[in-house]
């Protein structure tokens, strides 16, 4: 057997380890799947990129699972609807940076948000309690109601909570027993070194809020019909001017009246002097 030469014997084995560095890459970038997803939340709708971190990063795709312990995370487009086995669903919005399921000895203890806004619907099959907490660096939300918001500045270190149906508890971080209940259409701002009872519950924030979305769409829906209704032209979108501005139906003026048939009579002559 003729021997190699020594530049194939160093093709050969810059190919054999170029071969090892590729397969040990795709076995660095894969993400094996768990078989108990009963309690990992699963990606139902997404935009832009959202990315989990477990051993390295990985961009979510719709129908992937979120396992207790990993962080999501956005960008500035980024945001996912996620759902949890009893139907209950969280949304994380752009920028934001999230925990699922931080403490796997407590899976009440379902987001932990470490940067940015999510928002939170929690369902009771049966009509049975579904207890869940959600922690920021600043509170403590425990469920009681359906739908809330929270989103946690870091900037002013600072969480804002926004109840839109039912009730949920707010407490300290630093003092679970320094605590308030929020009702639908309430919302509060925790600091971490404010006490709650000082702190103002807002009452119409949220209320306003979904009054001027309303109102918005109606605007909006009157300037759609506006534009799609027919005009006189029969080119829709388009009007004549009126002649007359206070003409508000634009009705044609009224014809003229119709001439005279005779002469009317001459004016009798003065009298002599």
């Amino acid at each position: 057997m003729t021997p190699l030469s020594p530049a194939v014997r160093c093709v050969l084995t810059v190919s054999v380890l170029a071969t090892g560095m590729a397969a040990c890459l795709c076995a660095q970038s894969s993400r094996e799947p768990m078989k108990d997803v009963s309690g990992a939340a699963q990606l139902v709708t997404y935009t832009g990129r959202i990315v989990v971190q477990h051993d390295s990063p990985w961009r979510l795709d719709i129908g992937e699972y979120v396992y207790p312990g990993e962080v999501v995370s956005t960008g500035p487009d980024g945001s996912g609807m996620f759902k949890l086995a009893d139907g209950s669903k969280f949304e994380i919005f752009p920028n934001s940076k999230v925990v699922f399921r931080a403490n796997s000895f407590n899976w009440e203890e379902l987001l932990e948000v470490m940067l940015g806004k999510i928002k939170v619907q929690i369902e009771h099959p049966g009509g049975l309690p579904n207890n869940n907490k959600v922690r920021t660096p600043t509170a403590v939300i425990s469920v009681r109601g359906t739908t809330f918001d929270v989103e946690y500045n870091p900037d002013k270190d600072s969480t804002t909570v926004d109840d839109e149906e039912g009730s949920v508890e707010v407490a300290n971080a630093l003092n679970l027993d320094n605590k308030r209940i929020l009702n639908a259409n309430e919302s509060i701002v925790v600091y971490k070194n404010s006490s709650l009872a000082r702190n103002k519950v807002d009452t119409g924030g949220i209320l306003k809020r979904i009054v001027q979305t309303a109102m918005d769409a109606l605007t909006q829906k009157e300037i759609n019909a506006r534009t799609s209704a027919p005009s006189a032209t029969g080119v829709p979108g388009t009007s004549t001017s009126p002649t007359n501005s206070g003409d508000r139906n634009n009705s044609p003026p009224p014809p003229p009246p119709p001439p005279p048939t005779a002469a009317p009579p001459a004016p009798p002559a003065p009298p002599a002097p």
